[in-house]
This record gives C-alpha cells, structure tokens and sequence, in this order.
C-alpha cells in the first residue's frame, strides 16, 4: 500500500530545541521543492491504494535517494549517515527516535519501481522548473553519445568459452535440483577453456612470419571451440527435455530451484547457438551483422557501435542521444540499442521538449550527423527560426557561401562601408581589421624597400602610420539562419 507522507510524529520532535530544527540552505530549498505532490504521482501505478502492508512514506524516499545521488553514498552508508544526523533526519522527514529505513527496503524500492518511476520524476521537476521559467530553451542543441555496456572486450573465443562453461555450471544446478538426475552429460568447460587460453598465448608471439603462422592457428583453435559448443548444446538438450518432465513430478522450494535452472538453461543455449552462428559467419569471411550481433551473455542488449574514436574505434553498450540548453541543462534524452541514424531522432526529441515546457525551441543546433535537407526542415515546420547544422555530405558553392557568410549592419554616422569589407571584422585581432595597415600583404614588385617575392615585416615610421581607427558604434542585427556554432553558444 501506497504511504505518501509520514504523519506519525514523536514527542522529540516537540521538545528539540530551535536551532535543530533549522535546516542548511541547500537542503531547506530541496525540501521546499520536493513538498510539491506531483512527484509522488510516478509511485502510484507501482502500488495497490488499499491492500498490502504500507510502504516507506515517499517524500521520505525521495529526499534520502536525494542525499544518496548527492553525496554519492552507497545504501548502508547512507542509512547509517541519516541515523547519525539531525538535520539529515529532520530534512528526510523522519520522526526524531524513530528507525532509519533499512538498506534493503530502499535496494527493493528502487528495483521495483525502476526507470520508469526515474523517468517520471525528471518529468514533474523539469515540467516544475519550466512553469517557474528556471529553464531557457531558446537555444537547444543535441548530441548522440555511446553509454558503454558493463563487458569484457568481446572475442569469439572468450564468447564460446564462457558459453560452455555456463552450460556445464547450469546442469550441475539442475541435477542438484532433482531433474535429470540419470542424464549423463560430459563437462567440457576444461577443454574449453585450455584451447581459449592457448589463443592467448598464440597472441603474444611477434614477428611476420610468426603472425601469419598465429593467425592460422588461432582461426583453426576457433574452429575447435565451436565445435565443442555444439557438442555441449546437444548433451544439454537431452538434460533439458528430461528436466521438463522433473518439474511436474516435484514441489515447494525444489520445484522452484528446478524451474529457475531449467529456464536459465533454456536462455542460455539460445544464446549459445547464436554466438556459434555468428563466428560459423566469421570462419567462412562474413562479418556478422551488428545489429543482432552478441557481445555478452549477462547484458544481451549491448551491441557494437562504431563512432570514430582513436583511443576507441569500437565501442559496446548502447546509443544515448542528449539534448541541452546552453546552461548544460538537459532536456531530453533517450537511449538507443544498437547504432540507429541520429538524423530521424532528433524531430521527435524537440517534440518532446515542446510538450514538456510548452513553447518551441527558437534555435537549434547539432552536428553533421543530423545535417540533413529533410531534417532542417521538419524543424522550420515545427516552428523553430534558427537551425544552425552542417551538410553532412560535401555542401555545394550556394551552401557554403550561405554557411559563411557575415553579418552586415549600417553605421550611425551614415559613413558607408569600405569596398570589399564587412562591418562585422574582427577588429579586435591585429592585422584583420578593416582599412589596417597589416590586413594585407603589399603587391609584387611595390616600393616596398624589398625583392617583389619578400615582404618586409618591419613596422612603419612614424609619419607613415595610419591615422587611429574610429570606433566601431554599428548595431548588432539578429543572428541569421546560418550562425556558427561559436556564435550559438557563446556566453551572454
């Protein structure tokens, strides 16, 4: 049963002094915050309103996962930290001699209501934070990035190894269970692992004709662990139709120790026959392809991804695409499996942040990945003004003069411009400024005190000097479709 708020006080808590009951600043604006009932709206669908016994109260929830994220404290620690604090206490809405919750009560909560619950309160405190118009979202600006999976390098060999040795631990459960007690299967997890630490030291040889001669072998001792997987996968198969039949034959704890292994082995040999497909694939010349590639048994989903990197090439886990405001605040994100195109993702985010804050983002950034003609303008349509994103491909001479081109402004004195200069230079850099005297380099062949293919760097005498450049009172004009990226966030 849901409990929202902790309205069992005690008698402490009315014969503290004063100055215990005053919070730090930081924490008296966090519980100011976190007052508001909106966020515990994400909690709801996780909950039964009237049957069950009742829950830690949420708002104490909220502010102690609040102190663990802050602080970055594991859960232990920070139920001892909030039992040792007044103020932490006070801040968590804990009534003063009463229990901590313990660890594993804040460990179950947090897995049972999961990302989605997450994902909701970033909905509730952005949607907060917009109302009171703390977010700007006038200028927003995406980014894909790769958030690397919890794995070991993967390798074919590695992969089949660990595969086979799974198998035999997954029988040894099963028989232990009272399934399939009569099977007889062979443990092949020794061979396995001989011939995977064989490759390893294949590896370490050096030389040109030994590499030629190790790559032959390690492809050859490859071979060989494919087709002890498929051994190990065909001796399981006879254990796991026998363990089926077990299961209705057994009962209480056992059947479901039994069941449990019995599915696991089930998964396991799935995934075994994939990887043994996958390097069957790779034996014969054929690159398996990424997206339905395995690369670790305990994390299925992660899949390589290539992004250009020199230290990394490759990486494995998944594809997050982040988008932000110019204070680093972000608005949305998402997370990917796999390596999809960054382009069609980003129409749908900037919806998302419409729906959320309520208003359209003016200006929008990104880089060459999103640099489509189709993507630009499925933001004009939504109503952005300003999309600031290179062509992927090679951009034309009509682009690249409309990518670089300057701003223009007229002066107040009504002086017009020199010819063949903009108002916009550069003033402040020395020799890029209009009619300065080291802008340009003197023609060939002028009376330069110098041979026509030389130019003298000295600086001019005193009656050759220019006259000292008015200053510059032009108005700045509204940036233009084709701002820079320097331009687009640069600081106010």
């Amino acid at each position: 049963m849901l409990r929202t708020v902790n309205d069992q006080l005690s008698l402490w808590d009315a014969i503290l002094p004063p100055e215990l009951l005053v919070l730090p600043c930081e924490l008296a604006r966090v519980d100011a915050l976190l007052d508001d009932p909106v966020f515990f709206a994400p909690f709801v669908p996780f909950f039964d309103p009237r049957i069950g016994r009742p829950s830690v109260p949420m708002e104490t929830y909220l502010r102690m996962m609040f102190l663990k994220s802050r602080y970055r404290l594991g859960y232990e620690s920070l139920c001892r930290e909030v039992g040792d604090s007044i103020s932490w206490q006070r801040f968590c809405r804990i009534p003063f001699g009463t229990r901590v919750p313990h660890p594993t009560t804040l460990m179950k909560l947090t897995s049972r209501c999961g990302e989605a619950a997450v994902a909701g309160l970033n909905e509730a405190l952005l949607g907060k934070a917009a109302a009171q118009k703390l977010v700007g979202t006038d200028r927003v600006r995406a980014d894909t990035t790769v958030v690397e999976a919890a794995v070991a390098y993967p390798t074919d060999s590695g992969l089949l190894a660990k595969a086979v040795g799974g198998i035999a631990k997954t029988v040894r459960r099963i028989q232990a269970a009272g399934g399939a007690t009569r099977t007889r299967v062979r443990d092949r997890s020794r061979s396995a692992g001989q011939r995977a630490r064989s490759i390893a030291a294949k590896l370490r040889l050096r030389g040109a004709a030994a590499r030629e001669e190790n790559q032959a072998a390690v492809l050859r001792i490859t071979e060989e662990l494919a087709d002890i997987a498929e051994a190990a996968i065909a001796d399981a198969q006879a254990v796991l139709r026998n363990a089926r039949r077990a299961v209705a034959a057994t009962a209480g704890q056992r059947r479901g120790r039994l069941h449990r292994a019995v599915n696991d082995l089930h998964t396991l040999l799935q995934r075994t026959g994939q990887v043994v497909g996958q390097t069957r694939s790779r034996l014969a010349g054929i690159m398996p392809d990424s997206a339905s590639r395995v690369v670790s048994f305990h994390d299925v989903d992660a899949r390589p991804i290539r992004k250009g990197r020199l230290g990394k090439p490759v990486e494995f886990g998944y594809k997050a695409q982040v988008v932000d405001n110019v204070d680093g605040i972000i608005l949305d994100h998402s997370v990917q499996t796999g390596n999809p195109g960054d382009a069609p993702q980003l129409a749908p985010a900037i919806a998302r942040i419409t729906d959320r804050i309520g208003r359209v983002p003016t200006a929008v950034t990104a880089d060459r990945g999103y640099g489509y003609a189709a993507v630009e303008a499925d933001l004009h349509d939504m109503g952005v003004r300003y999309v600031a994103i290179p062509r992927a491909s090679k951009p034309g001479a009509a682009r690249r003069e409309f990518e670089h081109r300057k701003r223009s402004a007229p002066k107040l004195n009504g002086e017009p411009d020199a010819k063949g200069e903009s108002t916009t230079s550069n003033a402040a850099t020395d020799g890029t400024a209009p009619n300065s005297p080291l802008s340009k380099a003197p023609e060939p062949g002028a009376d330069t005190g110098s041979s026509p293919t030389t130019w003298s760097k000295s600086a001019p005498w005193r009656h050759e000097r220019a006259p000292p450049k008015p200053p510059n009172l032009s108005i700045p004009q509204p940036r233009h479709a084709a701002m820079t990226l320097n331009h687009f966030f640069r600081s106010k």
